[in-house]
């Protein structure tokens, strides 16, 4: 792959859930092409995902939203409220507003359609587990759109004070965030050491109540 900021030490560990085998199988093919990436394994319902991920260890999840029991959004919140999560991207085929509502809402790292090219698939598992969001452009300029909707009061009034909970540098590293910057180009700007930026970063998740940067990216731009 050629973005080198995007790979890891070792191979990013992908746990797939999807309740059509053909899916699985030809997510785990594709995927295995890249060498950043490695399947761990495979379920075929959102309720096989909590014991899937203590067997394997995940770094990362591929998240099907419509599964015949437990469906991929109700798992997300449930791996998400687990101590020291996987990453979970959300591999569908549908983008209603709703869904992509509920998986922010729910802790999702990213968004994407199974219609995504295999490299920017492997791309996406990459930076979720670099801790990045991961989204469709399509997805993203929704995301966008929501917060487009957010008039003068009350939501932006709601944002700004959960902001004023930061420190002063605490709010200069969630408006990086919010910029899409990684932890490397946020320490290059704010002369903060990437182990800095990192334990800043737990803090604001910590003091915002949040699990990932895409919620906090979200209530920066809402606050704006």
């Amino acid at each position: 792959m050629a973005d080198s900021d995007l790979s890891e030490r070792r191979p990013v560990r992908v746990l797939l859930v999807d309740d059509d085998p053909l899916v699985r199988m030809g997510l785990s093919m594709m995927l295995g092409e890249f060498d950043e990436i490695e399947v761990v394994g495979s379920v075929e319902d959102g309720r096989e995902v909590v014991g899937a991920v203590n067997s394997h260890r995940p770094d990362v999840v591929l998240m099907d939203i419509r599964m015949p029991g437990t469906d991929g959004l109700t798992a997300t919140e449930v791996v998400r409220a687990r101590r020291d999560p996987p990453a979970v991207i959300v591999l569908t085929t549908f983008d209603t507003d709703e869904h992509v509502r509920r998986a922010i809402r729910v802790g999702a790292s990213g968004f994407l359609l199974k219609h995504t090219k295999p490299d920017e698939i492997a791309r996406a598992v990459c930076r979720a587990a670099a801790g990045e969001p991961a989204f469709t452009p399509s997805v993203l300029r929704q995301v966008m759109g929501f917060v487009a909707a957010v008039d003068d009061d009350p939501g932006r009034e709601r944002a700004r004070a959960a902001l004023d909970r930061l420190s002063p540098s605490e709010r200069d590293v969630a408006r990086l965030i919010a910029d899409g910057r990684t932890n490397q180009e946020i320490g290059a700007e704010l002369l903060m050491s990437t182990a800095t930026v990192k334990a800043y970063v737990t803090r604001i998740f910590t003091k915002l109540e949040m699990t990932n940067r895409v919620q906090v990216a979200v209530l920066v731009h809402e606050s704006r």
